[in-house]
């Protein structure tokens, strides 16, 4: 009787175990495990993506990060880079960075009608823009690029969480749903693409390639949401500073920029692996905002 509840039990589990591989990459909130804050120390690396002279060289807003990034981007990142392109293309002079809480009319993340697919997400009540909201534009953009069909096969209430605006046109405040989660002040990269949509992978700064979504710390003042170009090469081999597209005031909105590494505090970068988690998660699931309070990397 004991060997027959045993081979029944190791039955159960192989076809548990059947059930999960069939089921895809997406995981249960428990089996991701948020970084603490680790400490990279740059002389010990040496396979930084760094720039090279003629990307340097770009103008700030050019539309051509595939043509010029594309050859060294991983998976979804190729999309990624030519979702910049198409926000960028709706603004070719930045389009102005703006951020006022209680402006009127109020501000903007975008200054364009952002779709998925056919699904407005935001009717701009500016033209101008501000990070969070860029990087979040062509984040939608590369899942238009990488599958047309993908809010076909989405719930109403996993497209209506993915809105950028309360049905009223209001704004939606932080932590509230996929764009409220993006636009959280701290580790907004996490909470969204990892926490609360499991599409995403932490990635070291030493293996950032182009095409990576960032959430920078300053030293001196508040975060940037970005998305991550490459390094700049300095005396032995060491990056210097960090090149990125985003929408700031430096590049009049969308634009590409760059900064010294002595400017920041820590760094976080996620890239996506598991776009058709878009179609998977739960609209009602509460991230813990508080358990990644310590993630990033410092640059020592």
């Amino acid at each position: 009787m004991k060997k027959v509840v045993l081979i029944l039990f190791i039955l159960a589990l192989c076809l548990s175990a059947i059930a999960v591989a069939q089921a895809g990459p997406y995981l249960t909130p428990l089996e991701l495990k948020p970084p603490g804050q680790m400490i990279v120390n740059m002389a010990e690396y040496h396979n930084w993506y760094f720039l090279s002279d003629s990307q340097r060289s770009q103008d700030v807003h050019n539309i051509k990060h595939f043509f010029d990034y594309g050859a060294d981007a991983p998976n979804y990142n190729k999309a990624v880079l030519q979702g910049i392109d198409k926000v960028m293309a709706t603004a070719p002079n930045g389009g102005g960075y703006f951020v006022g809480l209680r402006a009127n009319p109020p501000e903007s993340p975008l200054g364009y009608d952002l779709k998925f697919g056919k699904y407005s997400l935001l009717t701009p009540p500016r033209s101008t823009s501000y990070c969070s909201g860029s990087s979040y534009g062509v984040f939608i953009e590369a899942l238009n690029i990488i599958n047309p069909r993908y809010s076909n096969r989405m719930t109403a209430a996993q497209l209506e969480a993915c809105r950028m605006q309360e049905p009223d046109g209001g704004r939606r405040d932080d932590d509230i749903k996929l764009w409220g989660y993006w636009n959280d002040d701290v580790w907004g990269i996490h909470h969204a693409l990892i926490d609360y949509t499991q599409m995403g992978e932490v990635v070291a700064p030493y293996a950032a390639k182009p095409g990576d979504f960032i959430k920078i710390m300053w030293s001196k003042s508040s975060g940037h949401f970005v998305v991550f170009l490459g390094w700049v090469r300095g005396a032995n081999n060491q990056p210097v500073a960090i090149r990125y597209w985003s929408s700031q005031p430096g590049t009049n909105g969308f634009g590409e920029q760059e900064s010294s590494i002595s400017k920041i505090y820590s760094i976080l970068f996620v890239r996506l692996t598991y776009p058709d988690n878009i179609t998977k998660f739960d609209p009602d699931y509460k991230v813990n905002i508080w358990n990644v309070m310590d993630a990033g990397y410092v640059l020592k």
